[in-house]
């Protein structure tokens, strides 16, 4: 007789998901913003990935084993997160502040939370902020491609300057990423066939990274000028792409519902714009979307459906 398995609602469930699987679609999603990384950044993009990577996996592996918990590692979680925390960094950091991260992510953020499922934010930008508040000298800012050795300089703080300073940033750059920056939010081209492979396997919907980019472009050509091109170059430079795609849909830190996902991008992308155009940073979306992760228990409880014959 087969066990009868009663569980609060919402039931989701599609045929042939699991959270390996899941995570295995995201790492394939994320093979082109890390290969394009190491072509633009070089050989030290490289080790910053397999560093990040083998933190995260070694640190959840050593607090269950600790912690006398069920080991996780098989489930793929630790991967994306060690190489989400690696394509939002810079090959200016340190290979040990690197791995610190992976600590800290996977132990601090995770661990003592109870595990995946049970994070309030997304390690990956969790770790980042912390990295960026510890070591600002290394982390803020971007490196600069192999080819331009020279300068480190990232299009956001000259696109921030206004309109007509952002008229020196290409377009086509922005594309292709050969910019200075993190190792994976460069290269637009590269994050946008992970979007595409994300919605054709249905982990993602493709509204939630849409709203969010576009949240950014409106105030962009809203407060620009109503200049189309300087509003898609806020969406382009920076890691608006990088964190509209692979962190504003994690399932675990934003609301269920689809109208609660809506208005966590929408609230992501205006303080992005704002720490952007009035903060102390020239990049916003880390600690944009770490704001919204705190705000998701009151924004899931705002936008939930309403049982049926319950209280209006």
């Amino acid at each position: 007789m087969t066990k009868l398995l009663i569980s609060p609602a919402p039931h989701i469930h599609e045929a042939g998901s699991s959270t390996r699987r899941i995570m295995l679609d995201v790492i394939i999603a994320l093979i082109p913003a890390a290969i394009a990384g190491v072509v633009i950044f070089g050989i030290s993009a490289l080790w910053t990935i397999l560093v990040c990577v083998a933190s995260t996996v070694l640190s959840e592996f050593l607090f269950n084993l600790c912690a006398g918990k069920k080991q996780t590692v098989g489930d793929l979680s630790a991967v994306v997160t060690g190489l989400l925390l690696a394509l939002n960094l810079s090959t200016n950091v340190p290979l040990w502040q690197c791995a610190l991260g992976g600590v800290f992510a996977m132990v601090v953020v995770k661990g003592f939370f109870g595990g995946i499922g049970k994070n309030l934010v997304n390690p990956a930008i969790a770790a980042r902020v912390f990295l960026l508040l510890a070591f600002t000298g290394t982390v803020a800012g971007g490196a600069a491609p192999v080819a331009d050795a020279t300068s480190s300089a990232t299009p956001l703080v000259t696109i921030n300057q206004g309109v007509e300073a952002a008229k020196a940033i290409s377009l086509s750059d922005l594309f292709l990423g050969t910019y200075g920056g993190a190792i994976g939010e460069t290269c637009a081209v590269a994050l946008l066939l992970g979007f595409v492979y994300l919605v054709i396997r249905k982990v993602i919907k493709w509204y939630v990274p849409v709203s969010f980019a576009a949240t950014v472009f409106v105030c962009a050509f809203l407060f620009g000028g109503f200049d189309a091109a300087y509003a898609l170059q806020h969406v382009l430079a920076g890691g608006v792409l990088l964190g509209a795609i692979f962190m504003a849909t994690d399932y675990v830190t934003t609301p269920a519902t689809g109208k609660g996902r809506v208005v966590f991008c929408i609230g992501a992308g205006i303080l992005t714009y704002l720490i952007r155009r009035f903060g102390a940073y020239p990049e916003g979306v880390s600690i944009a979307i770490l704001t919204m992760n705190l705000l998701t228990p009151f924004i899931s409880d705002l936008t939930k459906r309403k049982t049926l014959g319950g209280v209006k």
